[in-house]
């Protein structure tokens, strides 16, 4: 494997959409550009299609030769979305449903008043040993599993679990985190003003994650991470001018409550 004090990174993209060109890919260029300011270059990435034992080749020569792995697509509920089984046998580990994510899907459903059928269940199998990531988006999670992250397939939902991910990445130096957040706020009012300010402060990663359970509670959180802690007052003011800018009053959250 590479070595740590010069972390490294590789994409494999699975999904027979994605070599059929039905479905056009920009989970590489999100991942690549979340962990540039990080130190994390990707030096690799690859496309395989919906077959076990190519998933499962891949992954173990990627995550070899690289200090981390990071897989997009086929978790969901499907009878095509077989990462998981394909990076359980990759580990020689078994796989079954983990008992926290299906409490929490189960909830989560029950709260949206939608049955949860076998086949939504099939988004709680984890192999075993491996770390949930979360999914703040849509609930149902990725994992990590050694140095390999497995995460969903949908740009949105693969982008948000990153930042469940860059906390645990060996960098050579700490992360540092700010979330602001804005109740009632909407993505598109604040999407001009946030991709000036990530072309303006490339040593940051940027992140935009909308939420909505009720009429009443939605809104977008705003997430920025950089190795330069002395960015991070900067960066909220700014992330707090945007908001305010749209007519909504910012709130900055601790870490846990984003």
């Amino acid at each position: 494997m590479t070595d740590r004090s010069s972390p490294t990174a590789a994409v494999l993209l699975i999904g027979d959409e994605l070599l059929s060109g039905r479905t056009r890919d920009i989970n590489l260029q999100q991942i690549a550009t979340y962990l540039a300011p990080l130190g994390i270059p990707v030096r690799e990435s690859r496309t395989v299609p919906d077959i076990e034992d190519e998933i499962v080749e891949a992954v173990n020569e990627l995550r070899a030769k690289y200090t981390y792995v990071f897989t997009t697509g086929g978790i969901g509920p499907t009878h095509d979305d077989i990462t998981a089984d394909a990076i359980a046998k990759a580990f020689g580990v078994g796989i079954s449903e983990h008992p926290e994510v299906t409490a929490m899907l189960a909830e989560r459903y029950k709260a949206m008043d939608t049955e949860y059928t076998p086949a939504r269940r099939r988004m709680a199998r984890i192999p075993h040993g491996s770390e949930i990531v979360a999914n703040p988006v849509s609930g149902a999670p990725g994992f990590q599993t050694g140095n390999v992250f497995t995460l969903a397939g949908v740009p949105q939902v693969a982008r948000a679990m990153l930042e469940d991910i860059g906390p645990r990445l060996e960098t050579g130096a700490v992360v540092h985190k700010i979330t602001i957040r804005g109740t009632g706020l909407r993505e598109g009012d604040i999407a001009e003003p946030l991709g000036a300010l990530a072309k303006e402060m490339p040593e940051v990663s940027f992140g935009s994650y909308p939420w909505f359970r009720t009429v009443g509670d939605n809104g977008v959180h705003l997430v920025a991470s950089t190795l330069h802690e002395a960015l991070i007052e900067e960066v909220a003011a700014k992330l707090s001018a945007i908001i305010e800018q749209a007519g909504v009053r910012p709130e900055r959250l601790e870490d846990a409550e984003s």
